[in-house]
């Protein structure tokens, strides 16, 4: 009968992340490691997308290329100073994991008209005081994102700087093994570490 079809109900944030994470191809063991890590951390963290999991939580950041893939827009992190690629915490209203870093990039740059690619390009597990004092982690899905053309950057308030690098001359300090937005995406955990 028409009108009679359920309402369509968006699928929880937490639950978008598991997915994306269940079905993303790792392009090698490492990264593979870290997924299976941030699989098992959501299955034993309901509120594991929110900032409020004292245990630690997921974040998102996007590697922000010109159009010629030649340069990154790297943001200079107030909290610690270090170059990183933009991105930050999940919010409620994202419905997905992709959309959290389009909306932290967007935010980030002032740049309107980003493409990001909603395939991740990297995972990475690291130390975060997330709220400070309260030593956590983040669990970081990052994806590659393209600017248009002659695209001009406006800082926030949430950086000390931003910029365009070259990506074979990158500013220090850096942050970010990943800011160099290589054609191999790596993580920075080592088999062991103890945040895994």
């Amino acid at each position: 009968m028409p009108g009679s079809e359920a309402p369509h109900h968006p699928v929880p944030l937490h639950e978008a992340a598991r997915r994306l994470l269940a079905g993303w191809q790792a392009p090698d063991r490492e990264q593979d490691r870290v997924r299976r890590f941030m699989l098992d951390f959501l299955a034993d963290h309901p509120d594991g997308a929110s900032r409020s999991c004292q245990a630690g939580h997921l974040v998102a950041s996007a590697v922000v290329l010109d159009p010629t893939g030649t340069r990154v827009l790297l943001t200079r992190h107030p909290a610690h100073g270090l170059w990183i690629e933009l991105g930050g915490h999940l919010e409620p209203n994202d419905a997905t994991v992709a959309a959290a870093a389009l909306r932290e990039a967007l935010e980030e740059s002032g740049i309107p008209g980003l493409h990001l690619d909603p395939t991740p390009v990297d995972l990475e597990v690291f130390p975060d005081d997330c709220p400070p004092g309260r030593p956590s982690r983040h669990l970081d899905v990052r994806f590659r994102a393209t600017a248009p053309a002659a695209s001009q950057p406006v800082r926030s308030n949430e950086s000390l700087d931003l910029a365009w690098s070259d990506i074979t001359n990158l500013p220090a300090p850096l942050g970010s093994p990943y800011a160099a937005a290589s054609t191999a995406p790596r993580s920075t955990c080592t088999p062991g570490s103890s945040w895994l």
